[in-house]
């Protein structure tokens, strides 16, 4: 009887600690991009891009929120890689459009790839 309740009592805490720890790896992974282009999306919005200065995932800032970014250009059926170009007209907030502009001297740089990235990224936080 004593071996049986301590078999319960070790598995009790086995199926304890299995759960915290899964509970903990969907915590950490939680807000970061599943895949590797929206990684690399993420890491130049942040970093050489700059965005992250003005953009928000669920707030306004000084642009709008990614959120609404992605709700805008998606409804559109519209890619964010043009407007980064500098080659489409903005289709959302256009009295920050003059702040934006001295962005495009950044992301005129970046190549197809790391556009596709920030779009990926951007795109990731569709509600």
């Amino acid at each position: 009887m004593k071996k049986q309740i301590q078999f319960i009592s070790s598995l009790l805490v086995l199926s304890a600690l299995l759960l915290v720890s899964c509970k903990k790896e969907s915590e950490e992974n939680f807000g970061k991009p599943t895949d590797e282009k929206a990684s690399l999306g993420k890491e130049l919005f942040e970093g050489r891009g700059n965005c992250i200065a003005c953009h928000k995932p669920d707030v306004k800032v000084v642009g709008p929120s990614l959120q609404d970014i992605t709700k805008m250009y998606k409804d559109k059926k519209l890619s964010v890689i043009p407007f980064l170009k500098g080659n489409q007209d903005p289709v959302m907030d256009l009295s920050q459009f003059e702040i934006m502009k001295a962005n495009f001297a950044i992301t005129k740089t970046f190549s197809a790839e790391e556009l596709k990235a920030v779009e990926d990224y951007i795109f990731s936080f569709s509600k």
